[in-house]
């Protein structure tokens, strides 16, 4: 009998210890607070060409969601950054951009609702070849629309980018202004603010990094 009751508490051990396993295994969501990003430089306007058309040095901004912090164009190579960008274009660590399994896709819905990422959700990769792109170049096809009239560049809305990481983790992106101080110019601002105010990016964030696709 006692080593009947001895059997079945060494079972009841047993069992108790491979729960525990299993719940010690399984991914933690943990949650994560919004990063907000003030005058990112992105190629900023040097001056106007003889056609009219803004003039800059053609830089790229680097850029670590891991860490928070702009990483040094030698290190373009690498996978120390997870996005970049230059004027208006947002490139991604993947493809023809970087060395990195990044990708991207834009979410319509607001920032704060999105908690999960669909399961269905494909993420593009940046092809520069194909002049193709994760986060697709042009007004109205992303984050941004651009006014003619005004020649002024607004966030759109409503628009999220999703973004993998260079080392396969998530995050999500609100561009918020592109315009230095976070504010954007009144149709009657001089051409010269309009001009060389652009081109600052300020953005939130928010990264997971412990790989889950929630937030």
């Amino acid at each position: 009998m006692k080593k009947n009751l001895r059997k079945i508490a060494m079972g009841l051990g047993l069992c108790i210890a491979l729960v525990a396993c299993s719940k010690d295994e399984e991914t933690i969501v943990v949650p994560v607070s919004a990063i907000t990003v003030k005058d990112l430089a992105a190629d900023t306007v040097t001056g106007l060409g003889a056609d009219g058309r803004p003039q800059s040095a053609g830089t790229t901004t680097y850029y670590s969601l891991v860490d928070n912090k702009i990483v040094a164009s030698t290190d373009a190579a690498s996978t120390k950054w997870d996005i970049a960008f230059s004027s208006t274009k947002i490139l991604v660590n993947c493809g023809t951009s970087g060395p990195g399994i990044g990708g991207a896709f834009v979410f319509k819905g607001l920032f704060d609702d999105l908690k999960t990422i669909p399961v269905d959700s494909s993420f593009a990769t940046d092809n520069s070849n194909a002049a193709s792109f994760a986060i697709p170049l042009g007004s109205g096809r992303a984050w941004y629309t651009y006014d003619g009239l005004t020649t002024l560049v607004s966030p759109i809305a409503g628009r999220v980018l999703v973004i993998r990481t260079a080392t396969g983790k998530f995050a999500k992106i609100e561009i918020l202004n592109y315009y230095k101080g976070g504010v954007t110019l009144p149709a009657t601002a001089s051409v010269s603010d309009k001009l060389f105010k652009q081109r600052y990016y300020t953005f939130r964030y928010a990264y997971q990094p412990n790989g889950a696709k929630t937030f």
